[in-house]
């Protein structure tokens, strides 16, 4: 594991983006930007960081953790449901299928919990009747278990808008996904899901919940973007959750909710200039993605050589 000292010096190092012009036109998304060549697709992921659907900084090799990560859990899930990876020809570097991007985004939830003002628990606790179109078992407290996984949808967000309240009936009465693409999508989602919680357990974690992007590559569903990386999922510390159960004290997250937490305690929840993040606290965030993908893989994290800008364009060099 990196120290702490190495965490804060690689602080300014973080990768912000990647210019590729020779590429054409770059698709530039929170975290990750992207270019198409022909039917394909090279993900680019950076450092950037986002919270409340702002860019709010960066956290240095995050961008590696979420790639190496992601490829991981794909190679993990190619019994359960098709992926659009192609090859990984650097660490921050994916070369994907291109793929139709359906308009849902998946959320699995095995917990109840959250902070937002959209969020499950938030619902629940104010009496809102079946969140979500959920029956959920009265007494339920922050941060319990479900007693089965459930999926929120929401719209993918667009031009700020960000976590629809709706229902998994409304995906099809508006005609977003086909009934029975959606059904298949639901299916791959809950297997998916109960895969990954497995093997959080085995990695003394519990993965609380997760979102997932589907898109179809020759007409046929596949699991797209990222798949449960420290900023698409929550993931709790096992030992720790046990120890606070029952109580409105937060458990020990190793995933984006724990630089959320630290911005809502200072009173910043996406309006106006957030306070700045000193070097020492970008360091904890990098730690924590960094033991999140050790205790999943089992395997050290090794950054790539730096500069990293220089050793992506050799990379996708090598594609061309």
């Amino acid at each position: 594991m990196l120290s702490i000292d190495e965490l804060i010096a690689a602080v300014p190092h973080a990768l912000l983006r990647v210019d590729l012009p020779e590429l054409g036109p770059r698709l530039e998304g929170k975290v990750r930007d992207s270019y198409r060549l022909g039917n394909r697709r090279v993900l680019i992921t950076t450092d950037r960081v986002s919270a409340f659907d702002r860019v709010l900084g960066a956290i240095p090799f995050k961008g590696q953790v979420l790639n190496q990560l992601s490829a991981w859990w794909f190679e993990q899930l190619k019994g359960v449901v098709a992926n659009h990876v192609l090859s990984i020809p650097d660490p921050n570097v994916t070369l994907a299928r291109e793929a139709e991007p359906l308009p849902v985004e998946v959320i699995v939830r095995g917990y109840i919990t959250g902070i937002t003002s959209t969020s499950l628990w938030t619902l629940y606790r104010q009496g809102v009747e079946r969140p979500y179109g959920l029956d959920l078992p009265p007494g339920l407290r922050k941060n319990d278990p479900l007693p089965e996984p459930v999926i929120t949808p929401t719209t993918k967000a667009t031009g700020g808008a960000h976590d629809e309240r709706l229902t998994a009936a409304e995906v099809v009465e508006r005609g977003l996904v086909a009934p029975g693409l959606w059904a298949e999508i639901q299916r791959a989602a809950l297997a998916v899901f109960k895969h990954g919680q497995a093997v959080a357990r085995q990695a003394g974690l519990i993965l609380v919940d997760t979102k997932y992007e589907f898109g179809l590559i020759d007409g046929r569903p596949a699991l797209i973007d990222e798949v449960h990386t420290p900023d698409s999922s929550r993931y709790w510390l096992a030992e720790n959750y046990e120890a606070v159960r029952g109580s409105e004290a937060e458990p020990e997250n190793f995933d984006k909710e724990f630089l959320r937490l630290w911005f809502v305690r200072r009173g910043y929840r996406g309006e106006g200039q957030p306070p700045a993040m000193p070097p020492d606290f970008v360091a904890q965030v990098a730690r924590r993605y960094i033991s999140a993908y050790e205790r999943l893989t089992g395997q050290p994290f090794v950054p790539g050589a730096q500069p990293a800008a220089e050793r992506i364009k050799t990379a996708i060099g090598q594609i061309l």
